[in-house]
């Protein structure tokens, strides 16, 4: 069973993919990009606690 806190090896794949595509972003962009991930976050978070609701 894989341990929930570490990454797939897929994963680890797709985040360098990401480190090189935000490394040419400018602060402005940069910034934009991080609420944007960290609001998907949130919904997902939301999505899991309405599914668990449901269980």
């Amino acid at each position: 069973m894989e341990m929930p806190g570490k990454l797939s090896l897929e994963q680890q794949f797709k985040l360098k993919v990401y480190q090189e595509q935000v490394k040419s972003l400018s602060r402005d962009q940069a910034q934009e990009y991080l609420l944007e991930v960290l609001r998907q976050m949130m919904v997902k978070d939301n999505l899991v606690k309405q599914l668990l609701k449901g269980a």
